[in-house]
């Protein structure tokens, strides 16, 4: 090392996950073991092409940057500890992918068991390999996410003796919150326009909830229209009803009766935003676009997003943050259905370079 170099702070530069660096917005107090896995302080990736497009400036919260490779982990972090707290042994959960990984990772770092219910044939297989290779007990049902979400229901009010961690737990929207906090504390400034994507509809009421805190606390001055998207095959809040047999590409969003309903339209109201929802071919043609053009790969689902920006006016020159929930990898098969893999050619230096035309 050169003399006059100096080493890093390290103090500065761990980071402690989002239930320590927020605490004071955390229901946690001295008796509460946090269980993290460093999750949190993802990527706010400015987008170039999106922004040209809308003549905007956009910005790509990548939330496949957390431990487990989705937005989950902010609120998982919250619950396992809070179930922790509370002495539980065994957590459960309903799941089309993203929150069983979630789940088994964080059980498996606090020494629960976790358990999983998943619709039969409907889960992404790099979330389920996730989750069996954590260590959690997956059973799947013949039966879609609504109806495993109704069992894990009944298991935590009749058993006594399971915690459950899905959305309708309130300490995961607690922890889910965080993203809105980091956004703003990245940008300086309060987005005018937030994009998300609508499942279960945890995450556009945990970030509507993040923003008015900092707002109520004075840390910031304004507050974003919130614009959420759900599959066209599974947009029970656009068409006002429940949905029986949703169906989407997008498995992570493939719900039909969400368990936020209420707080997302309260999300869209008090915001002045929309929900509204985006064809499948619409969602393909944004998962391929961020990967193409703004080098982001994320999995089907989280495009919903951008494929909402796509089809949606905003104010010119406003600053839009569209949220991408999850890695590419979580759905490896959408990936390469997508893909042409290329034929066989000959070694030799002059095939390769008339094949790259030099």
């Amino acid at each position: 090392m050169p003399q006059d170099a100096k080493r890093p702070d390290r103090e500065r530069m761990v980071w402690r996950g989002v239930v320590e660096e927020y605490r004071s917005f955390m229901p946690v107090s001295d008796r509460t073991p946090v269980v993290t896995l460093g999750e949190g302080r993802t990527p706010l990736i400015y987008a170039p092409e999106l922004s040209r497009l809308k003549s905007a400036e956009v910005y790509l919260k990548y939330e496949g940057g957390n431990p487990t490779g989705s937005f989950k982990d902010r609120g998982m972090t919250l619950a396992i500890s809070k179930a922790a707290e509370e002495g539980s042994q065994t957590v459960v959960c309903a799941s089309t992918g993203n929150t069983s990984a979630s789940a088994a990772a964080y059980a498996a770092k606090a020494g629960m068991t976790c358990a999983v219910l998943i619709p039969q044939g409907y889960i992404a297989l790099g979330k389920l390999a996730q989750a069996l290779i954590y260590g959690a007990k997956v059973m799947q049902i013949k039966g879609n996410f609504d109806q495993a979400l109704d069992i894990v229901r009944e298991l935590g009010e009749r058993s006594g003796k399971v915690t459950v961690v899905n959305s309708i737990n309130p300490f995961r929207i607690e922890g889910q919150k965080t993203g809105a906090f980091e956004i703003i504390d990245t940008l300086g400034a309060v987005p005018d326009y937030h994009f998300i994507p609508v499942g279960n509809a945890g995450n556009i009421t945990a970030y509507w909830k993040g923003y008015k805190e900092y707002f109520k606390a004075g840390i910031s001055s304004s507050l974003p229209k919130m614009m959420g998207f759900q599959a066209d095959g599974a947009a029970p809040i656009v068409l006002g009803h429940i949905v029986d047999h949703p169906d989407t590409i997008a498995t992570a969003i493939r719900i039909g009766n969400p368990a936020s309903w209420d707080n997302a339209v309260k999300a869209r109201d008090e915001s002045g935003g929309i929900i509204s929802s985006v064809e499948d071919s619409e969602i393909l043609e944004a998962y391929r676009f961020l990967a193409a053009r703004e080098s982001v790969f994320c999995e089907p689902a989280s495009a919903a997003s951008v494929a909402g920006l796509l089809k949606t006016e905003v104010k010119s020159g406003s600053i839009v943050v569209c949220v991408l929930t999850g890695h590419g990898l979580k759905d490896p098969d959408v990936a390469i259905s997508q893909i042409s893999v290329p034929e066989a050619i000959e070694a030799t230096y002059d095939a390769i370079s008339e094949e790259l035309g030099v």
